[in-house]
């Protein structure tokens, strides 16, 4: 049933309908998308909802380290963490 090419992992979008259980066994087990086929062509991707949840979060912390390099390659004003928690913890102290 299940055909694995290095990280993919391929199924027959019937598998869905005749075994949902196990499709989604394989999901949680592996952590990793599970394609779905239709006549041999790629069809959907189904994932565990806890290992999609980490991937939404790890692909949002690139966009933002991303547009702070970008920032800094413009020339955008940056500050060190130890300056803004300075900063911080001053304007709670006065």
């Amino acid at each position: 049933m299940i055909l694995g090419v290095e990280n993919m992992i391929n199924v027959p979008s019937r598998a869905i309908r005749f075994d949902y259980n196990g499709v989604s066994q394989l999901a949680k087990e592996t952590k990793k998308p599970i394609y779905l086929t239709k006549d041999g062509e790629g069809d959907l991707v189904v994932m565990d909802i806890k290992a999609f949840e980490e991937r939404e979060a790890i692909l949002e912390l690139r966009e933002m380290l991303l547009a702070t390099e970008a920032n800094r390659l413009s020339g955008v004003e940056t500050f060190a963490a130890s300056v803004v928690e300075e900063g911080i913890r001053s304007k709670f102290n006065d």
